[in-house]
């Protein structure tokens, strides 16, 4: 199993205290666009996505937002 897969892993059994490094790591695995305007958020988008997922780029990372898009790489399947 890739390191990348491992992550996904153990983000999905515990969705807490992940940092925003590791998110963009597996979003750019996946080819999710990681737009950072400068600001304190973090977008994340896809082409096969009709929603963006925008999330505070401040630690901790609150559960929902990795549980959010862990559901939308779901969304993706196996094509990508």
């Amino acid at each position: 199993m890739s390191a990348i897969k491992k992550l996904l892993e153990k983000m999905r059994h515990n969705p807490r205290d992940w940092r925003i490094d590791q998110l963009e790591t597996i979003a750019r695995h996946y080819s999710i666009n990681v737009r950072k305007s400068g600001g304190s958020h973090v977008v994340f988008d896809h082409p096969k996505w009709v929603e963006l997922l925008c999330v505070p780029a401040h630690r901790p990372i609150k559960p929902i937002y990795v549980k959010k898009l862990m559901s939308l790489i779901d969304s993706l399947g196996d094509d990508q």
